[in-house]
């Protein structure tokens, strides 16, 4: 294996240990609230990213709602239809830059339109290739994971999609990691954050 993939490998690792260890830091601190948009977690896991000490340490740079630019022509407004992405974490080695990215979506056990929107906006861009080189975080607001991802899976199995069904797998770094499969970008990554016993 060469350095850089060697290093991919790391950097995925490191950027999901640093997302993951600013929602426990989250949970801590009680302070996301049922009702807050995805923007409004986004922002709050992203600020104990920056103040994490291992972001220095790994010489990470760190981005919420980031552009992700696009051939489009440039006239006045262009940048406003470039996709966004919720987080973005790049690092050096020394020439060369590696990137990656994070779409959250807001869930709740018992609401299919979430559910619906997690898999339009959230499973269908990296399908299609609108966002790359990243994984998908869950909020889960209310209710159960394990329910919630059934819910999930229904939907996916609504639309004749069996083959590309969340399955739990194991990850030393947290418990509810999932993984599913699509042609065309293989494996995709999913984090579900259960928030439900952390609000004030």
């Amino acid at each position: 294996m060469k350095l850089s993939a060697v290093y991919v490998k790391v950097f995925e690792q490191r950027c999901f240990q640093l997302l993951i260890e600013a929602y426990q830091t989250s949970l801590t601190e009680q302070v996301i609230q049922f009702d807050w948009n995805e923007n409004d977690i986004s922002s709050e896991l992203h600020r104990h990213i920056k103040e994490n000490p291992l972001r220095r340490k790994w010489k990470f740079i760190t981005q919420v709602e980031a552009h992700l630019p696009k051939d489009i022509p440039k006239v006045k407004g262009f940048s406003d239809k470039f996709p966004r992405i919720d987080f973005k974490l790049t690092s050096f080695i020394s020439s060369i830059e590696f990137e990656y990215f994070f779409e959250a979506k807001n869930l709740k056990q018992n609401n299919s339109a979430l559910s619906r929107r997690y898999i339009n906006t959230g499973i269908n861009n990296f399908i299609s290739k609108k966002y790359v080189n990243g994984s998908l975080i869950g909020y889960l607001l209310e209710g159960k994971t394990s329910e919630t991802i059934i819910g999930i899976n229904s939907l996916l199995e609504k639309d004749e999609r069996n083959t590309e069904i969340l399955i739990l797998k194991s990850n030393k770094q947290i418990k509810t990691y999932y993984e599913s499969y699509h042609t065309g970008i293989g494996t995709l990554k999913h984090l579900i954050f259960d928030f439900t016993n952390s609000s004030n």
